[in-house]
């Protein structure tokens, strides 16, 4: 095994660890919501921190630049100059002479601006300039803050605006420049002055400051919030590899699955043809256990057997026996699975049947069952012959069933490696006795059958037979018909005798075809009663 194999692995076991333990990722989620807030006001320290930084280092340094700029503008004029100082606005033309307020405040603005760093700017503007000075340039700020301050005429009135770029941001505070009583005294009768009729309270110009914020200069304040999503980034991608294996895995069982749950239901499916439905849904379902076990229950048995089989099959090749038995079986089971019944097996051409298990209805309910069962059937065989005979069968296949009614052991019989769902008993040999004695199309019943159907069926009694294992004598019974089926006209004559076949199906005749039925038969009753009159021959 290599070792990139073998890390890979590990890794996977790790993982399947954590997977199996969640109660760790639930503490990793825990502890991230912690350090999430944590990692905020760290943040926010070092940010605070590095702008008292910045604003101590811009200050000092302006404060340095202003008290030199006083120490040779103002104090080193005075102390050099013998005479009397004035202050005027161009003081470096005079001796001893210092500026006044308004040039005192142009020349702080420079002197800020040039070590603020290109963070802080201060103007100190008007739009009325001294003669002898250049126009102050008022941009579109400018120009509204000095219009609204001279409109309002509050001292302490502010205006701000706010503005920037994805990456920087800049703020501009503008506040008015108020002409006290020196002031005004001193403009009115000023030469240089642009005029001359000032007030106390005039807005003379704007003080602005600009400050620039560049974002990019902070963006490394927040490390700890970097390495707090790097932290979680890594945690997701390694989560999100971890889905992504168990997605895989998971794909993988649901195709091994479903591939086996194919294989099952395709074995299933075959399965289910050498059972009755009811056990197959009993067995699949759980209801039943595949283990040797029998119970005794009361079942109505049916059996059937076709008459001269033997015989029947020399007359047919193989291969159309085959066909002709296996359609036989499929439409006798289609009837037996629509009535309920439990087809426990094909013996030869004979079909053992019965009702009571695994489903019961009441013995009572199961006799009926069976026995409109084998009426169904026996009306089927009737078409199946119809049709056999139009295929070209000379001698189609005739019927006999039995049916009889007592206790069987009911369950599975054989070994641990081979068992059967079947029934044993004499009640079940008696089913094929009976239906041994049963004419060609008919159905005889027990006693006991007959006991429960005898309000529905018109039967005949025959003859009272003996069968070993069973003391005295038995009852047989053979069915003519039900009750209900005798108050209306029949819908089906089928008979067939030496000399005789005739199958007649009445509800499948239109107008046309009873005109033409009655005339053949017409013309057939004629044909046999000229028969008995002896003038058969000389037609």
């Amino acid at each position: 095994m290599s070792p990139s194999s073998g890390k890979r692995r590990s890794t996977h076991a790790l993982w399947r660890s954590i997977a199996e333990r969640p109660w760790i990722l639930a503490l990793a989620v825990l502890l991230a919501l912690v350090l999430l807030p944590v990692a905020v006001w760290l943040d926010l320290r070092n940010l605070s921190d590095a702008g008292l930084t910045t604003q101590a280092r811009t200050l000092n340094a302006m404060v340095s630049e202003i008290r030199a700029y006083y120490g040779s503008n103002v104090v080193g004029r005075v102390q050099g100059y013998t005479g009397d100082s004035v202050a005027v606005h161009n003081y470096e033309d005079v001796p001893g002479a210092i500026p006044i307020p308004a040039t005192l405040s142009l020349e702080l603005g420079g002197v800020i601006a040039g070590r603020g760093g290109g963070d802080v700017d201060y103007r100190f503007v008007s739009d009325l300039a001294f003669a002898n000075r250049a126009p102050h340039r008022l941009d579109a700020f400018e120009t509204a803050a000095l219009a609204s301050f001279r409109q309002s005429r509050a001292p302490d009135a502010v205006v701000t605006d706010l503005s920037g770029s994805l990456f920087e941001r800049q703020i501009r505070m503008a506040v008015p420049v108020v002409m006290g009583q020196a002031c005004v005294s001193c403009h009115n009768t000023h030469p240089e002055s642009p005029k001359r009729d000032w007030q106390v309270g005039d807005v003379r110009g704007i003080q602005a400051i600009t400050v620039h914020q560049p974002i990019a200069r902070n963006l490394f304040s927040f490390k700890y919030l970097f390495l707090y999503f790097a932290g979680a980034g890594a945690f997701g991608a390694a989560f999100a590899g971890l889905q992504w294996r168990q997605a895989n895995d998971f794909r993988r069982m649901n195709t091994e699955l479903e591939e086996a749950n194919g294989f099952l239901a395709s074995i299933s499916m075959k399965i289910s043809k050498y059972l009755s439905p009811q056990i197959y849904k009993s067995i699949f379902s759980g209801e039943k256990d595949v283990v040797i076990s029998t119970e005794r229950k009361k079942l109505t048995i049916f059996f059937s057997d076709i008459k001269d089989f033997t015989e029947t099959a020399e007359h047919l090749q193989p291969e159309e026996l085959t066909s002709l038995l296996n359609e036989y079986f499929t439409e006798m089971s289609t009837i037996a699975q629509a009535h309920g019944a439990t087809v426990d097996k094909f013996i030869g051409d004979a079909i053992l049947a019965f009702f009571g298990d695994p489903e019961t209805r009441g013995a009572r309910e199961d006799a009926n069952a069976c026995l409109d069962m084998a009426i169904a059937m026996q009306k089927r065989m009737v078409e199946l012959k119809s049709r056999w005979r139009r295929r070209g069968i000379e001698k189609p296949f005739e019927v006999r069933m039995g049916i009889n009614t007592g206790y069987c052991n009911v369950g599975n019989f054989g070994s641990a490696d081979r068992m059967d769902y079947t029934i044993i008993g004499a009640e079940a040999n008696l089913a094929a006795r009976l239906q041994g004695i049963a004419q060609p199309g008919g159905i005889v019943i027990s006693y006991e059958t007959w006991a429960h159907v005898q309000d529905r069926v018109r039967v005949r009694r025959l003859e009272p037979i003996t069968l070993k294992g069973i003391p005295g004598e038995i009852v047989p019974y053979a069915v003519e018909g039900l009750h209900e089926v005798e108050t209306a006209a029949p819908q089906t004559i089928s008979e067939e005798d030496e000399g005789l076949v005739l199958h007649l199906d009445i509800a499948k005749l239109d107008a046309d075809a009873r005109r033409k039925v009655e005339a053949v038969l017409e013309k057939a009753l004629g044909a046999v009663r000229m028969q008995e009159h002896g003038k058969g021959d000389k037609a």
